[in-house]
């Protein structure tokens, strides 16, 4: 039942996604800038943000992989925070090398849940209609 919400989730998101300009959206900042998914944007519980920021890694789950397959991991942010992201393996490479404890860097869309929320769209847009996400690890960006 978990992975359908996720897969429902990350499906809304990607289709809502898909109409949205280039511009990140500013949830508590100034027009133009970029917010990590703390504050406003998780008080609020705001949905369609594009951040960007970094955590720690702090479990690694299954990929998910009913339709477009996801690496899937859950974040610890420095606020405290806990997000899980979905990384499209079908479009961008997978992070292999990663385990509970590193850091990943992130650039995607924040959809908040009542579980603390889902970072997706952390790759490249094969259309050009979307602003590229990534994730670094080890000074590598996964695009």
């Amino acid at each position: 039942m978990k992975k359908y919400l996720v897969a429902a989730t990350v499906i809304a998101a990607i289709y809502f996604g898909l109409g949205q300009t280039n511009s990140p959206l500013p949830f508590g900042s100034l027009p133009g800038t970029r917010t990590a998914p703390t504050g406003n944007v998780f008080s609020a519980q705001q949905s369609g943000a594009q951040v960007t920021g970094k955590g720690i890694v702090t479990k690694i789950l299954p990929d998910d992989t009913e339709g477009s397959r996801h690496q899937r991991f859950i974040l610890r942010l420095a606020a405290g925070q806990a997000v899980l992201v979905a990384h499209n393996i079908d479009i961008a490479p997978r992070i292999a090398s990663l385990k509970a404890g590193d850091t990943v860097a992130f650039n995607g869309v924040f959809e908040w849940n009542e579980k603390g929320g889902v970072i997706h769209w952390t790759h490249h847009d094969p259309t050009g209609r979307h602003e590229a996400g990534w994730l670094r690890h080890d000074s590598q960006t996964f695009q």
